[in-house]
């Protein structure tokens, strides 16, 4: 006994270190936290429906990150941004949504990404299970003028305030400045005035270090094409413009801007033109930190008693699951926030149990220096470097290694589950198929267990309405939209057509039932279903019977598209759509993360990725979705793009109009339609009568909620709207 002692003497020893060691590098671990969180704000809420009462806690969390920590070292330039303690520090805003008597809350916590500062709160539905919410900042580009249009930081926030978070600069290690080159693009503006640099509809955060024009190039272009083509593109003397303020009454070179964020031009500014300058930038914030500060805030809600200084957590031991959720550029967000490992906690457990990005099929370009996350779909905007696929898959045409969204919380055992949904927008305007076949776009990606895809055929971002506007009877004929939509974006344009009515609202509501059974009581959603290369659904079934590819080229006629009045006969053609790019950031710049320090602003188009869309059926309807009433019982062809008309904002005119859809209605009659030239069947010829109409309505909702795609006092509503419609009465 004595001679096993001295010999597992050492070996202790050893243990005993090891074990001390895991408990520093535990302690070091546990500095990645909410330190401090501060009430701002406490207001009853309601909203229409709600059948518990709930208020909303507004505040602040302040939160203190240990750069050493593998967990924060991912983030770009964290060590550049430390205080005289070592650590990077930030504050973020927070708004609780929960129910006054919380005896009454369900366990489930949604944990909201906010888009753009938007505030954001759980609906009546939420509400009525007795769940909490939460949304917390994440966006520290400040890059608003003012609290009301973006995420500029105040003292305070309060219920219905615009969300914001505060964090580092990053510095040189003597203190000085980093700089380093950034682009700004003006487009579709005319006159004298000055103009700001903008990113979607927020000022570019980061101020030009020299108000000396000969430090930086603007130049004027005639035209972009999808494929990164520039036309027309001359040099503007840098005698010809400043950073300046200026107007019809301060006429150039006005007076010197000392933000360094306004340029103003001789002789004014010319819509028909876009105006791209590039300069040296000062100053970068360390935007990575928002996904820890995200991380952190919903860490503590979830788990945490009080804070450091004794303050109640609100939600103290109320949380047993949670839902991370995020719509458009905060879906885009959750994707990379999951990507870089961030739904591990600080203390090594997973955070969320479920991840909901919606119509999201890129990451965030966030985790950068010179970030721009309001960027949307324009010329040399990230966001779709490195892999989009959830699963390990190779991306040989870009030469990266083989890599998945979930490789990180594969290996340290913390993927939540997952659902996401789109429609057709992503497809034409957001670049999403490489998502579902790759880079080279040869076969389907296998999808993970813990991950649902659903596809909202023929519909425009986000869906239109309450998909009840379909039927408005308030109109003539069938009462459908007949103005075009704003196209989202830098000043970009408006649509040719009309907007497109397709809902996502009802499937949303019967995916939300479902998100809450599996994350809560682990009963499966439906399978997957979206178009795919093989001809078969999600879950392995033929789409329609037979395994034709419900996935095809991005032009007319691999899609079968017909030739319909009142659209040009071409549409779509082949460089219509928005393709992913895949850029040159230079040789600092980490593309399989989308990390590191782009050198090349802007960056050269090195190719085109392969995209791929739904083909459709006769109407130029979207064969692959999910069952959704106004598609399965249609009143025109719904389409996810739109053609941008020209105007008084001309540069993108006859393109793609940003990520918003349209749609072009059928003829009441088959003399109508003979008479227009229409192959489309009318209303009259599909339908006979409003009866009619009705009933094929009432036989697509049943379908649907038949599928666990529509919850019954939807499908009820709709049929209902149908009756009370104008359609064929």
């Amino acid at each position: 006994m004595t001679d096993m002692l001295s010999r597992w003497a050492p070996r202790r020893a050893c243990f005993l270190l090891t074990t001390a060691a895991a408990l520093a590098l535990a302690a070091t671990a546990a500095q990645a936290r909410v330190t401090r969180i501060v009430i701002d704000d406490t207001q009853p809420t309601s909203v229409a429906g709600q059948t518990l009462a709930y208020e909303q806690i507004s505040g602040r969390a302040f939160g203190v990150l240990d750069p050493r920590d593998p967990l924060n070292a991912i983030i770009q330039d964290i060590e550049l941004g430390k205080n005289a303690n070592g650590e990077v520090t930030y504050t973020a805003s927070f708004v609780i949504t929960k129910p006054v008597n919380m005896s009454q809350a369900s366990g489930l916590m949604w944990h909201d990404v906010p888009n753009r500062g938007t505030p954001i709160a759980i609906n009546a539905a939420e509400r009525n299970f007795g769940d909490i919410g939460l949304a917390s900042a994440w966006q520290g580009d400040n890059s608003a003028v003012n609290a009301t249009n973006g995420t500029a930081v105040r003292a305070t926030m309060t219920v219905g305030g615009r969300h914001f978070l505060e964090v580092p600069i990053a510095k040189n290690p003597d203190g000085s400045a980093i700089t380093g080159k950034v682009f700004g693009r003006i487009i579709n503006r005319s006159g004298p005035d000055s103009q700001p640099l903008l990113v979607q509809t927020n000022p570019v955060p980061y101020p030009a270090a020299t108000l000396d024009t000969t430090q930086a190039t603007l130049v004027t272009r005639e035209r972009e094409l999808q494929d990164g083509t520039v036309i027309g593109e001359k040099l503007v003397p840098s005698t010809d413009w400043a950073w300046a303020t200026c107007s019809a009454a301060n006429p150039f070179p006005g007076t010197p801007d000392p933000t360094g964020t306004r340029i103003c031009v001789k002789g004014g500014f010319d819509a028909t033109k876009l105006y791209q300058v590039v300069y040296t930038a000062k100053n970068p914030y360390l935007l990575g930190v928002g996904f820890a500060a995200w991380r952190d805030v919903g860490h503590f809600f979830k788990t945490a008693m009080t804070d450091d200084v004794g303050t109640p957590n609100p939600l103290a031991q109320r949380v047993a699951h949670s839902i991370a959720r995020g719509n458009s550029q905060s879906g885009n967000f959750l994707r990379g926030w999951l990507h870089l490992g961030f739904n591990q906690a600080e203390d090594r457990r997973q955070l969320h149990d479920g991840l909901w990005p919606i119509i999201a099929g890129r990451r965030i370009a966030l985790n950068f220096r010179w970030a721009q996350p309001d960027g949307v779909l324009e010329l040399y905007q990230a966001g779709s470097e490195g892999p989009q696929w959830w699963a390990k898959s190779p991306d040989t045409v870009r030469g990266l290694p083989p890599a998945g969204i979930l490789d990180r919380c594969d290996a340290t055992k913390t993927c939540p589950k997952v659902i996401e949904h789109f429609g057709s927008a992503e497809v034409w305007a957001l670049k999403l198929t490489p998502e579902w076949v790759g880079t080279d776009a040869r076969s389907d990606i296998p999808m993970p267990k813990n991950v649902r895809r659903y596809y909202i055929a023929s519909s425009t971002h986000g869906g239109s309405g309450n998909g009840l506007t379909a039927f408005n009877a308030s109109l003539p004929g069938v009462g459908l939209p007949t103005s075009g939509p704003n196209c989202p974006g830098n000043n970009f344009g408006t649509g040719v057509l009309p907007a497109n009515p397709v809902p996502h609202v009802q499937t949303v509501n019967a995916l939300r039932v479902h998100f809450r059974q599996w994350v809560m009581n682990g009963t499966p959603p439906p399978d997957s279903v979206y178009p795919t290369l093989n001809g078969k659904r999600g879950d392995g079934q033929a789409s329609r019977g037979r395994n034709v590819p419900d996935l095809v080229e991005a032009n007319k006629a691999a899609m079968g598209f017909p030739t319909i009045p009142g659209l040009r006969p071409t549409a779509p053609e082949a460089d219509f759509i928005m393709p992913v790019l895949d850029y040159d950031w230079g040789p600092l710049f980490n593309y399989t993360d989308a990390s590191g320090i782009p050198t090349n602003a802007p960056p050269p188009v090195k190719q085109v990725i392969k995209m791929l869309v739904p083909r459709v059926d006769a109407d130029g309807n979207e064969l692959g979705g999910v069952p959704n009433v106004l598609t399965d019982a249609p009143l025109g062809t719904y389409l996810g793009w739109n053609i941008t008309a020209g105007g008084a904002r001309p540069f993108h005119q006859g393109q793609i109009c940003n990520y918003v859809g349209g749609m072009i209605p059928f003829a009441r009659t088959r003399a109508e339609r003979l008479a227009n030239g229409d192959p489309r069947l009318s209303l009259e010829e599909r339908y006979g009568s409003h009866a009619g109409y009705v009933a094929a309505v009432a036989r697509a909702a049943a379908n649907a909620v038949a599928r666990g795609f529509l919850l019954q006092p939807d499908a009820d509503a709709l049929v209902a709207a149908a009756e009370a419609s104008q359609v064929l009465k």
